[in-house]
């Protein structure tokens, strides 16, 4: 366990800095002055103050994007790839400013969010690559006539994003809009903001005024996105409950609005007796994003199905492995396991870990605070439990956290249905070296992504999405950059060619 409190980021990254939203080119803060304490989830201390943005914060940004939209669109795609160029080469120029920064708000280790900031290259390449391909469609659907398709942009775009990958989310999930010619109101989820707002300034130096615009705030803030009659399309990632309330108040608004949304997941891995036990056993700790967020990543595989024949060896090794984590303060070099988000996230998180011992299963390590740590840090050793059943909270809730649970199965068919027993459908892995076996169970298990013998990774350009309560829409891919677009279709009556012909050349 390492003790270092890293003053030295904190003092170079956030203290004397001000953190101002984006609206039309401009930093500023909330029109009535509200802000909003920012604390440090390694130590509990204040770090600094964000704006708190009211409705007429939004009005300001909408109206800012929706002003811009126009000369955006006609840039054409090639004027708006030379913007993602410029970005491109600032983000890589504020790798270390970026990641820190989410380090020190958000409580993931540093490490992996320069990694999180790498991954970013492949996203600003690929959307201008996907949209200078995009064609539209000629059809023959009647002689003598034309019939053909086109594409524009929905106009302005509200983008809510998580707090688990907060540079990440406010890099790459906004690209696909901009790249079609959208314009964008953004909102970083309240909890963690500061890295959005670093950004904020490479976006304003990368693109012209008033086609980026970010606000911070709360609830009330990401409904008036909502609810604006000029923004038509909306994304969000995040939570189960608030993916549920953005379809109602979009709804409420009176208008018909376009949604994508990437929710929860209570992912499982199915494990069979095949396996090489110590690859496996990796693949579920490396498929929980310990090292990366904490294990909160709506795409880990916190259900693990381990066939009864090899069960306890397969526990035995889990909990060995999950030995070698050291947990620690986010912005420490060494730190593989970092604090959760909040104190509230901690308190629920905790909650959890002591219905599993109460409703009977086996905590086999873990689950309790590190000792040697900051007092005041959220911090959580990551818990494994063993013998869990699905009438357990553990094995059918989304906790959200650093908590892994082990289910027994030694029938397919019941396994299957377990798997499948909830109302949630991300992601699923399954583990062996029987190929049919593999794709036989792929086809069984109802998740948007499998993988097979591998876990959590993301491909750009294969379609990230959910199906069932977790959600609708594909990101990552050529699925989700028409989702920006309206089709339309121009019919053009050709009429008789002679006449035309007889004119032109009699």
């Amino acid at each position: 366990m390492t003790t270092t409190q890293a003053a030295g980021p904190i003092a170079a990254h956030v203290a004397g800095r001000d953190f101002k939203m984006l609206i039309d080119g401009e930093f500023t803060g909330s029109a009535d002055g509200e802000t909003r304490q920012v604390t440090d989830p390694s130590t509990g201390a204040r770090l600094t103050d964000i704006p708190l943005a009211g409705k007429a914060d939004v009005e300001r940004a909408v109206a800012a994007a929706a002003a811009a939209q126009p000369a955006w669109e006609a840039l054409g795609v090639y004027g708006r790839s030379k913007c993602f160029e410029r970005f491109a080469g600032l983000i890589a120029a504020n790798r270390e400013r970026l990641a820190m920064l989410d380090a020190i708000d958000c409580g993931n280790p540093v490490k992996s969010m320069r990694v999180d900031v790498d991954i970013c290259a492949a996203y600003l390449d690929g959307w201008p690559a996907f949209a200078k391909s995009l064609m539209g469609q000629v059809i023959p659907a009647s002689p003598g006539n034309l019939h053909y398709t086109a594409h524009r942009p929905y106009g302005v775009v509200g983008r809510i994003t998580a707090f688990n990958h907060p540079v990440m989310f406010a890099i790459t999930r906004p690209l696909p809009s901009l790249i079609t010619g959208n314009t964008l109101v953004m909102k970083p989820s309240d909890e963690t903001s500061l890295s959005t707002l670093a950004l904020a300034e490479l976006f304003n130096e990368a693109f012209p005024p008033g086609v980026v615009n970010i606000v911070t705030g709360d609830g009330g803030t990401g409904d008036a996105i909502v609810t604006h009659p000029q923004v038509k399309r909306l994304a969000f990632t995040g939570s189960v409950p608030t993916g549920l309330l953005i379809q109602r108040r979009a709804a409420d608004s009176g208008q018909v609005k376009h949604l994508s949304l990437e929710l929860g997941g209570k992912n499982a891995m199915v494990v069979f007796p095949d396996v090489d036990i110590d690859a496996a056993a990796e693949g579920a700790i490396y498929g929980m994003n310990l090292d990366v967020c904490q294990g909160q990543s709506c795409g880990s595989n916190s259900r693990v199905l381990v066939h009864a024949r090899i069960y306890d060896e397969f526990v035995a090794t889990m909990a060995r492995k999950l030995g070698e984590y050291q947990v620690g303060v986010a912005y420490d070099e060494s730190t593989d396991v970092g604090p959760v988000v909040s104190k509230a996230h901690w308190n629920r998180v905790s909650g959890y870990i002591a219905s599993g011992i109460e409703q009977g299963a086996t905590l086999v390590r873990g689950g309790g605070r590190p000792a040697g740590l900051p007092e005041a840090g959220n911090f959580i050793e990551p818990a494994l439990f063993a013998d869990v059943t699905l009438d357990m909270r553990i094995g059918r809730e989304e906790i959200f956290g650093p908590v892994m649970s082990v289910f027994r199965w030694d029938d397919y068919d019941t396994m299957i249905a377990d798997a499948n027993g909830l109302d949630l459908g991300l992601t699923a892995s399954v583990w062996t070296n029987d190929l049919a076996i593999a794709h036989k169970t792929a086809d069984a298990l109802n998740a948007g992504y499998v993988w097979v013998n591998d876990s959590t990774r993301h491909y750009f350009g294969t379609p990230f999405g959910g199906s069932k309560n977790s959600g609708t829409g594909r990101e990552e891919s050529p699925d989700e950059l028409l989702s920006f677009l309206e089709q339309k279709v121009v019919h053009t009556r050709l009429g008789d060619p002679r006449a035309s012909l007889a004119r032109l050349l009699g």
